[in-house]
């Protein structure tokens, strides 16, 4: 069918890519590029022998010019980036001057601050357009599955959904007083600016975990979990006609909170540069280089994850709600991929999303979000592809 630039090589694409080598009528050739090239070569050792024919290469994805010679280099029908957020808008830039389809799982962040939006990546829309190429965002579970399945609710059970609430729990165990399940900086971040939902036309701001409820996750049991900013929420408040309100809720456990409390408190989570001993160091990277590579933490998580959303609305003039979500279990993903859920909720995505491109089975010139998109074929690659969800019609409502 056709090829795809890889551009990263952390867990979510290491899932990523044996997802399109198990998918090799779509993904016939793969080219895997990064930083450092031997993680490739890595990679490309592991898979390769397959129908899939697999190469490497390397590249500074904040390079504009280094991204374009590798882009007319290999002449990828999509470049699936899976590299750092601050990188979203160098890796657009080469494929708007390559004229290449780009896919990515997380919106663009500047780095010297959490701001978690897409008004960036939305002001490429004209030029994408003009091209005549696509830029798919979010293509991860959150942002990205999360979408899918709102427009997919939209579609087949209501007229208008008025609310949305996205749960996204993780009950795995990795043994660790601390770590984080992906890239820590990312989510240290995320975790620690402020928290914000969409009502009435508006978003209302709270302080960081201000807002604490708990859920009976199915197949997990009573959870704590507590709203967070996440960007989902900004294209979907856009895109779902009829909505009042959208909130993000996230699990986490007290061992995680009373740690990340007190790294808070002597300032380990900032992100503005400190001199120390002559040199500028960012103190959350710094932290970052002490905790444990998420893609470490496969073999020693157990337990499962639990990620969909509640919608409520109306239907032929009746209110009506209904749950949408997927259970993963760590241990089976580690089993297939040597990673835990958390990168193989977000790589399979991946993959779908870059052959939604391929095939033409989503095609749409532009700058566009996942729920922009008939959800039916998405939906049904999750459950081909081993994120299997399930819907139920009588939820537990979020108070």
């Amino acid at each position: 069918m056709g090829k795809v630039l890889i551009i990263g090589c952390g867990g979510v694409a290491k899932v990523a890519i044996q997802k399109c080598c198990q998918n090799s009528a779509v993904f016939e050739e793969i080219c895997i590029a990064s930083r450092t090239k031997s993680k490739c070569d890595e990679v490309k050792s592991k898979f390769s022998g397959g129908k899939t024919k697999i190469t490497t290469a390397q590249v500074d994805a904040n390079d504009v010019n280094a991204l374009i010679a590798l882009i007319n280099q290999e002449k990828p029908d999509v470049v699936l980036n899976l590299a750092l957020p601050y990188q979203d808008l160098a890796i657009m830039d080469a494929c708007l001057a390559t004229k290449t389809n780009y896919v990515d799982t997380a919106n663009y962040e500047p780095e010297d601050t959490a701001k978690f939006e897409y008004k960036w990546q939305w002001a490429y829309r004209a030029r994408f357009e003009q091209a005549g190429i696509t830029a798919l965002l979010g293509s991860g579970f959150d942002p990205g599955v999360t979408g899918v399945f709102s427009a997919y609710a939209l579609k087949h059970s209501f007229d208008e959904i008025h609310y949305i609430d996205i749960l996204d729990c993780n009950a795995g165990d990795h043994g660790y007083p601390f770590a984080t399940n992906f890239n820590p900086e990312i989510n240290i971040r995320e975790v620690s600016a402020n928290g914000s939902y969409w009502e009435d036309g508006k978003w209302v701001e709270t302080k960081p975990m201000e807002i604490e409820r708990t859920y009976d996750f199915p197949e997990i049991g009573e959870k704590k979990m507590y709203l967070l900013h996440h960007e989902e929420i900004e294209s979907l408040a856009l895109n779902i006609p009829g909505i009042k309100r959208i909130r993000f809720f996230m699990t986490f456990g007290e061992s995680y909170l009373t740690h990340l409390r007190c790294l808070q408190n002597v300032g380990m989570t900032s992100i503005k540069p400190i001199d120390y001993e002559g040199m500028q160091i960012v103190p959350l990277q710094f932290l970052k280089a002490l905790l444990p590579d998420p893609a470490s933490l496969g073999p020693r998580t157990k337990g499962k994850t639990n990620i969909g959303c509640i919608f409520r609305g109306m239907k032929d003039g009746q209110e009506k709600t209904t749950y949408i979500y997927n259970i993963c279990d760590h241990q089976k993903c580690y089993q297939e991929t040597g990673l835990q859920a958390v990168a193989y909720t977000t790589g399979v995505p991946a993959m779908i999303g870059a052959m939604m491109l391929m095939t033409g089975k989503w095609k749409k010139p532009g700058v566009h979000n996942i729920e922009e998109f008939d959800p039916d074929p998405f939906m049904d690659a999750l459950g081909q592809w081993g994120l299997p969800w399930q819907e139920s019609q009588h939820p537990d409502l979020v108070d």
